[in-house]
């Protein structure tokens, strides 16, 4: 069975991608600092015959991603890293104006640090795999000026970019950073609570995350409403 690590995972587009892989026949490697709906998450995907180690903890701590990584080692291996887990910075979203440092900072260390702490962790593994795979979760707001979204899409640029370097480095992998567009997600929820619009549930952008699996294109950063539609 190939073996996954899902950071982010008990709920929203972490949720959605843990249950479709299972229902794949993965075996899967679960974080999120909250471990009840973690529980309930991992309750749910075992559901599927799968074997599940949820690990609840916080990425950002070196010692829960090796904890990750070790588990995943005793599953078989890691086929495939996705760094789901995210930090907006500040809760709801403001100007840069008034963004507290101490939360741009939070979101770099969640969005970023911990997403290369987490790479170099596994990349023994992910090189020694077959079909090794690093999946970024990026947003628009990485590549376009939103207000307020100043500090979250910064933390996501980087992420971007970090990730087109590691696909020069390591050939052997890919790597893709993934926009999966609008979500009705908790964290959304957070950043905009006012926005009352009516947005795709996280399952329904996940066959575009499918999709780049089966067709394994080049590393590189990828639209998932777009690999839905037919198109990069």
């Amino acid at each position: 069975m190939p073996v996954a690590i899902i950071t982010g995972a008990s709920k929203g587009l972490g949720r959605a991608l843990a249950e479709a892989l299972a229902g794949r026949d993965w075996d899967l490697v679960l974080d999120a600092r909250g471990a009840e709906a973690l529980a309930d998450t991992a309750g749910a995907v075992s559901a599927h015959g799968t074997r599940v180690s949820a690990l609840p903890g916080d990425v950002t701590d070196a010692a829960h991603r090796a904890e990750l990584v070790s588990a995943a080692w005793r599953l078989g291996g890691v086929d495939l890293l996705v760094h789901n887990a995210s930090a907006l910075g500040a809760e709801p979203l403001v100007g840069l104006e008034e963004l507290p440092l101490e939360g741009l900072r939070r979101a770099l260390e969640v969005n970023l640090v911990a997403g290369l702490g987490l790479v170099q962790e596994a990349l023994p593994l992910l090189r020694a795999s077959g079909a090794g795979t690093v999946v970024a979760v990026s947003s628009d707001a990485a590549a376009e000026a939103y207000e307020t979204w100043g500090g979250y899409g910064a933390s996501k640029a980087a992420l971007d970019h970090l990730m087109a370097v590691l696909a020069v480095e390591e050939p052997g992998l890919r790597v893709w950073a993934v926009d999966p567009g609008d979500m009705a997600t908790d964290l959304y929820a957070a950043a905009v609570p006012d926005d009352r619009e009516p947005r795709p549930e996280p399952a329904a952008v996940v066959p575009g995350f499918l999709r780049l699996l089966d067709e394994r294109p080049a590393s590189g950063r990828y639209g998932a409403p777009a690999l839905l539609d037919g198109a990069r």
